[in-house]
């Protein structure tokens, strides 16, 4: 009765040779088992499942029935079968195996496939929204590490094209696969898929002369997320497993980094409702007089880093309602008594200004004394890229014509730098403080900085340089006509901006860098 569902019935002597076989053999209207007989079953199956048969059949134990092993039965030339093999030794018949195969699927060629295209990151992402928005939808996401597939000879290649099949028949739909690292996969498949992905997987590397091994890891994704926190927390734990060079053991599934995302979520919404982080606040001088111009305000979340923290913000979604406390604590600061006029720069993430949220909360929170306007600056980082430029630039228009200066951040370090200073309307371009520290010596360095003040004079733009660390630096930013100067030079970022005493050029530390973005 154990064997009733099977497909095929064999009985094995001692060394795993088949003396009994009855049933179907693995091609359809083909032979019949029983020609089976007389061969070694192992013999009989792809070599990744080899050595789980051999070790089972080395270990049985009358009455007991070891766990499934599924295997690749060939089927003649360049053809292949999935089945499941059962064994089980019953006492009388003892050292005798029984042996029950089913099949599963139809023979399929073993000859190497074309490589299929497969899916990159932002597919493999587009592929999982699709399929959560199905009501009640059920979808698991399978990463696949194969160590040592990466190789320059025609073997690996050959061998990369067969397991990249392997993974694309075994995804969704039969097109959900994606490639993510020469030796890193992953698809979207149904959850608790029953075939061996793994064996599969080392049986295409097999058939070129190759022994891989696999590591798999699934996250089941459900409709209990909505859909949006839940993609947009995909992509940031995928970016985190790739740079952290994929699974590293059986124990960090990729369904944890997702749980532990989310929950790093819940805790930012509650940071930025109860206004839980500070603002330090860093001077930025005039070159030519030495007098501070404004401070720029620098968030600060305890011990944990900003630039973590901000970046998490910027992938979930949550960075609008940060960027706008950002401004509500700096407006705080500037009506505080003893302030005078002193002016605040803020940060704010392309991603704010992907709506109109952003500028319709400022322009709310200033209604009341609309001259506070004139006093805060903008300043749009390239921690996130603008996903549209035309609309952020009528944001941004807005936000100038009510008063608000606008500087872009972080020049000459993002892919956009040029197309942003292109379309984007601004007053004031920011240095990246990489093209700062080492102006002294790097002549390349001072010519790129010049002809970029050259540009901004031209556009009549404002230029400030970031991480000015010495008086030698300062100097050369000055001969070149940078107009402002922000470092350790001038001074540290405090929690209170320090508008009694002109800045200092006593503190200087090389290499210290503040700021979120």
């Amino acid at each position: 009765m154990a064997f009733a569902a099977a497909d095929t019935l064999l009985e094995l002597d001692a060394e795993g040779r088949i003396v009994m076989a009855l049933g179907a053999g693995p091609v359809p209207g083909g032979a019949a088992a029983d020609a089976w007989s007389g061969s070694r079953l192992a013999d009989l199956v792809g070599k990744a499942g080899q050595k789980p048969l051999a070790d089972a059949l080395g270990t049985m134990r009358p009455n007991e029935r070891p766990a499934p092993i599924d295997v690749l039965v060939l089927c003649g030339t360049r053809h292949v079968r999935r089945a499941r093999v059962r064994l089980f030794q019953l006492p009388d018949l003892a050292p005798a195996v029984s042996c029950a195969l089913t099949y599963d699927g139809a023979p399929f060629a073993l000859d190497v496939p074309v490589a299929p295209d497969l899916l990159g990151a932002d597919g493999l992402l587009s592929r999982v929204r699709g399929t959560l928005r199905v009501p009640d939808a059920a979808t698991a996401v399978a990463f696949v590490d194969v160590p040592g597939l990466d190789g320059p000879d025609e073997a690996h290649q050959r061998a990369a094209a067969r397991i990249a099949a392997v993974l694309q028949a075994s995804s969704l739909g039969g097109d959900s696969a994606a490639r993510l690292t020469p030796e890193r996969f992953a698809l979207v498949r149904a959850p608790g898929a029953s075939h061996d992905l793994e064996a599969e997987v080392c049986d295409a590397g097999a058939a070129e002369g190759l022994e891989l091994a696999a590591r798999i890891t699934e996250a089941a994704l459900t409709g209990s997320t909505p859909v949006g926190p839940t993609i947009r927390a995909l992509r940031f734990a995928l970016e985190a497993c790739i740079k952290e060079g994929g699974i590293q053991d059986a124990g960090t599934a990729f369904s944890d980094s997702l749980k532990r995302t989310l929950k790093e979520a819940d805790r930012f919404r509650a940071i930025v409702k109860s206004r839980d982080f500070a603002l330090e606040y860093q001077p930025i001088v005039d070159l030519s007089t030495g007098v501070t111009h404004h401070f720029e305000a620098l968030a600060r979340f305890g011990s944990s880093s900003p630039a973590a923290s901000i970046h998490l913000a910027e992938e979930l979604g949550l960075i609008e309602g940060f960027d706008l406390a950002v401004v509500e604590k700096a407006l705080q600061q500037i009506r505080r008594p003893g302030f005078g006029l002193t002016r605040i720069a803020v940060n704010v993430s392309g991603v704010s200004l992907g709506a109109d949220a952003y500028v319709d909360g400022l322009m709310r929170m200033t209604a009341a004394a609309p001259d506070m306007r004139s006093r805060i600056l903008i300043e749009v980082t390239e921690s996130a890229a603008v996903a549209d430029i035309d609309a952020a630039a009528r944001r941004l228009t807005a936000l100038r014509s009510a008063g608000i200066k606008v500087c872009l951040d972080d020049f000459g370090v993002g892919a956009a730098s040029l197309d942003y200073l292109h379309r984007l309307p601004a007053d004031t371009v920011k240095i990246d403080g990489r093209f700062v520290q080492n102006i002294v010596d790097d002549a390349r360095a001072r010519d790129l900085i010049a002809h970029l003040v050259s540009l901004c004079s031209d556009l009549k733009m404002t230029t400030i340089a970031e991480m000015v660390e010495t008086s030698k630096q300062a100097a050369a930013i000055r001969s070149l006509g940078v107009g402002f100067g922000q470092g350790w030079l001038f001074g540290r970022p405090t929690i209170a901006p320090n508008v009694s005493v002109p800045p200092t050029v006593a503190v200087r530390r090389q290499g210290a860098v503040a700021g979120w973005a």
